[in-house]
């Protein structure tokens, strides 16, 4: 019988990716069910071994969509700071339950593991962690008013409300916390959810209108209850501002500004669909209901903050009974999301207290500004629909490739050459630059290379598949030439004086023109490493 603990590390069969993940794992001589031996007693370089194998397990079990297509920064086996800290977490998670079950057995190999993993994730931590400035000047009184308006209906909180320079309103730790302390914990009973409309008298009306979903109608009873005085939540409404400030409320100047960009059709299209669906419901549903839907409160202007409302403060709660929900949680509505946030999974309410708990995935220190993640989001859609970019560099801003390619069939086979889609990020971002790479997406290169060649890529056509890159890196080159082109500079606007929709416009231009710049730059050194070895192979000849 084996001595010490087994861990299972399981890639879900019904994860989207299982295909390319299971090729992955497979290179890697990993199995899609992996059980890692922990002997009973490990050294320094055997706890080191075991924990890098689970971690490289890990990581590829959560890898999403855009890290699977990218491949591991540098080469070095990490792909980026959101997954390896749900890697390392989900390892933790793993440790601690091998832990409770083995309450009676001598368990210091697992403790040791648990340590090592925490001191890693405390790395991690220090790595990525931001500094922030409070404006003390700024009170919060209302804020303040509604914390303790939560903690008089059970909500608990070691985070306080400051405003932070540069994003506004935040939660700030009153106290150090550890991976795994709940931050925040708000009671069901105060949570807004499409319950308190069924509650309600428009609900009756509502319910006969085809197609009106559950989030609709939530959207315009807060359209109405924002207005009452005698409302449970007014401490909440209270503390909202009078504008969001969101891509949606760009003024004629900054939506001109954005002309060229993907940002620029993305408000659009967005706003265009609002109206649409304000124009189905108003004016009939005044005309019908006035003392239900009141003309006074249910303009468009109403309707668009109500809107900037949900897409910017809601979340995706499951509740105890199974059920998914679109919710507004007060007090929690001030965490703000950062591409390294220290609370990841918030989504689910613990049947046991009947709360919702924030527990974090890594450290937060005294005086830090604790954040969560909004999800894995682009700077255009956190414009358009939260009203800012984040800090740092963004692994979501991407530039889609819209192009046919006929001849998938005759490309190299490679876990990751069947993509049906293909992108383009910041270069700054993407694995080693070399000859094969250069800096840009293998997946699209592989394509691109199968629709120029009915010859795979192989070391034996070195001079054949090199001539084939080269062609493929001047049509990129020619395509990102045209695209700056449209990314005319914001060198003309005055940022001082400008307001607050042209200052985000400019900067999302920015950095468009950044990820522009960046890959026209691989795409002409790529040009010239070619040529380079072109003319080397040319002379042996």
């Amino acid at each position: 019988m084996r001595e010490g603990y087994s861990i299972l590390l399981e890639l879900s069969d019904v994860d989207p990716f299982f295909d390319k993940k299971k090729i992955l794992l497979n290179d890697m001589g990993f199995d899609v069910k992996e059980i890692v031996h922990i002997k009973s007693s490990l050294d320094r370089d055997s706890l080191s071994t075991t924990l890098n194998q689970m971690l490289q397990i890990a990581r590829i079990i959560h890898l999403d969509e855009v890290e699977l297509y990218f491949g591991q920064i540098g080469g070095l086996g990490f792909y980026s700071p959101r997954n390896e800290m749900e890697a390392q977490n989900f390892i933790l998670s793993l440790i601690k339950s091998a832990l409770s079950h083995h309450v009676r057995m001598q368990t210091h190999a697992l403790q040791d593991l648990r340590d090592a993993l925490i001191n890693r994730i405390h790395e991690l931590g220090t790595e990525v962690k931001v500094e922030n400035k409070i404006d003390i000047n700024y009170k919060c009184d209302k804020e303040k008013c509604l914390v303790q308006w939560a903690q008089n209906n059970g909500a608990k909180t070691r985070l306080q409300i400051a405003y932070v320079e540069g994003a506004g309103r935040g939660a700030i730790a009153m106290e150090d916390m550890e991976v795994g302390d709940i931050a925040m914990e708000i009671p069901a009973s105060i949570i807004i959810s499409e319950d308190l409309v069924y509650k309600s008298d428009m609900c009756q009306v509502l319910e006969k209108i085809d197609g009106m979903s559950s989030e609709t109608m939530s959207l315009l009873w807060s359209m109405k209850e924002r207005h009452n005085c005698n409302s449970q939540f007014k401490m909440y409404f209270d503390t909202l501002p009078e504008n969001f400030n969101t891509g949606l409320n760009f003024g004629v100047e900054a939506i001109m500004a954005l002309d060229g960009t993907l940002l620029f059709e993305e408000i659009m299209q967005a706003k265009e669909h609002l109206r649409v669906q304000y124009d189905e419901l108003f004016p009939a549903l005044s005309k019908d209901h006035p003392d239900i839907f009141p003309p006074e409160l249910y303009t468009w202007e109403q309707f668009l903050w109500a809107c900037e409302l949900w897409y910017s403060n809601s979340m995706k709660i499951m509740f105890a009974d199974g059920n998914l929900k679109t919710c507004l949680i007060p007090v929690a509505g001030f965490l703000n999301h950062s591409l390294q946030p220290h609370i990841v999974h918030y989504g689910k309410i613990d049947s046991t207290t009947n709360s919702l708990k924030f527990r974090l995935s890594r450290p937060c220190s005294v005086g830090e500004q604790c954040c969560l993640s909004y999800g894995n989001f682009s700077g255009s859609h956190l414009i358009t629909f939260y009203g800012f970019l984040p800090q740092g560099d963004n692994p979501y801003d991407l530039i889609p490739m819209d192009f046919e390619v006929d001849q998938v069939d005759t490309m190299v086979e490679c876990p990751l050459s069947n993509w049906t889609t293909h992108m383009v990020r910041g270069t700054w971002l993407s694995e080693n630059q070399n000859i094969f790479y250069y800096g840009l997406p293998s997946p699209l290169l592989d394509c691109l290379r199968s629709a120029r060649s009915q010859m795979p890529f192989t070391k034996t056509l070195i001079k054949a598949n090199m001539e084939v890159d080269k062609e493929v890196l001047e049509d990129l080159q020619s395509t990102f030439n045209a695209m700056m082109e449209n990314l005319s500079d914001m060198d003309s606007v005055d940022r001082e004086s400008s307001s607050w929709d042209v200052k985000l416009a400019s900067q999302f231009k920015e950095m468009q023109r950044r990820i522009v710049s960046s890959i026209l730059t691989s795409c002409s050194t790529g040009i010239k490493l070619v040529e380079h070895e072109l003319s080397k192979c040319k002379a042996e000849e």
